[in-house]
């Protein structure tokens, strides 16, 4: 992450706990419910923030967690759940201190869309993770209905002088769609194995929505839920399965 965005970063988590996390997103809801018959017996937050998904693995998931973070208020957070922690910058360019072929999974949540030295870190990511062993990544889809009507009315993804978008100006500079992530990712040796498609249910926003109208809140996730049957690439962040090209395996679509 470039240091101007990073300065960024520390400003934004500065003062957040665990218990006053103000944004929640449907990517972090669905974990660990995507383990369910998966055997992961090892896992890894490569970019784990202030531990949202870290703590909702841990209360209901058996398995050792690790978790990697280099921002100050988010490793204190992560301190507190007693996990085995590295601080490695991933955009150096350098491998990443962990041993090969050492993870069942490996979540990458919301994270190379951040990245300069993108590809060295991919690469280490299929080094580090087992041969049988999943990586579960998401990046904003940019091809999303989300994204294209912003697009619409003239306007940029992130505006560089709004409060909730600055940070995203700043931290963004690797844009992906739902299939230009597949291609990708399979230049690396990734092939994708499960999407996971969250309709909204239990993010802050939604949950702001819900409070105000419950109606609205139905007809909302109505009205995602038959988009989504349609292709994965109408929704604004799928979390994405993926195996390493070796394993054989047929892509399947989950909405949740």
């Amino acid at each position: 992450m470039r240091a101007d965005s990073k300065k960024l970063e520390d400003n934004r988590m500065a003062g957040l706990t665990l218990e006053n996390y103000p944004i929640l997103h449907e990517r972090h809801r669905i974990f660990p419910e995507v383990f369910v018959k998966k055997d992961h017996k090892k896992v890894l937050d490569i970019a784990a923030g202030i531990g949202i998904v870290a703590r909702r693995i841990l209360e209901s998931y058996p398995c050792e967690m690790h978790c990697n973070e280099v921002d100050e208020t988010c490793l204190a957070q992560l301190r507190k759940l007693n996990l085995q922690i590295t601080s490695h910058d991933l955009d150096t360019g350098n491998p990443i201190p962990l041993e090969t072929s050492g993870f069942d999974a490996i979540l990458c949540l919301a994270t190379i869309e951040h990245l300069l030295n993108i590809d060295a870190f991919v690469a280490d990511l299929n080094r580090i993770l087992r041969d049988d062993g999943r990586l579960y990544l998401s990046v904003p889809n940019y091809a999303s209905l989300y994204w294209l009507i912003p697009l619409l009315k003239g306007r940029t993804f992130h505006d560089p002088f709004g409060e909730q978008s600055r940070y995203e100006f700043y931290a963004h500079i690797r844009y992906f769609t739902y299939r230009t992530l597949l291609d990708y990712m399979k230049h690396f040796g990734f092939i994708p194995d499960m999407v996971y498609l969250p309709i909204p249910k239990g993010s802050s926003h939604f949950l702001r929505i819900r409070d105000r109208s419950k109606i609205i809140a139905w007809l909302i996730q109505f009205f995602f839920r038959a988009l989504y049957v349609l292709s994965p690439r109408w929704h604004q962040e799928p979390v994405i399965c993926f195996a390493k090209e070796k394993t054989s395996v047929k892509i399947k679509k989950r909405i949740l």
